[in-house]
């Protein structure tokens, strides 16, 4: 039962952030901005494109499915191989909270950003939320 409720609430986390992509896919900006790290002088790393939006969301979507579909809670079972995927995904997410040490993850050097305000806030932890939960249905299974 634990497991079930974990995985709809990872689920759920998932679906909310794939629905912010997608969004963002639409043209909506509504915290883009916020949600791209840039260097000290506001230079971006990296200029996702709508289709990077659409992949990442799409990805996201996938995740909330495959954790439903682990404790059988849409009524298929999945392959017995797929749980490999169960150590993958929130150990993914760990080294995201941990981060590249410069621009993103809770040891960053750069840290007053706009980006990096809000990676601290919220974006680290709800990465290492996401991997813990993950942990935990792997071994509450």
């Amino acid at each position: 039962m634990t497991t079930i409720l974990l995985s709809i609430v990872l689920s759920i986390i998932f679906l909310l952030l794939s629905l912010i992509h997608l969004n963002w896919a639409m043209g909506n900006k509504w915290g883009f901005k916020e949600a791209i790290p840039t260097k000290e002088n506001g230079d971006r790393v990296f200029n996702p494109k709508n289709f990077d939006s659409i992949i990442v969301g799409l990805i996201l979507i996938t995740l909330a499915c495959f954790y439903l579909l682990q404790v059988n809670a849409i009524g298929y079972k999945p392959p017995k191989w797929s749980h490999f995927f169960l150590w993958i995904i929130p150990s993914l997410f760990l080294l995201r909270a941990i981060g590249d040490f410069k621009y993103v993850g809770f040891f960053k050097s750069i840290k007053t950003t706009l980006f990096a305000k809000w990676d601290s806030k919220l974006f680290s932890p709800l990465c290492l939320s996401i991997s813990i939960i993950g942990f935990l249905i792997v071994f509450l299974n």
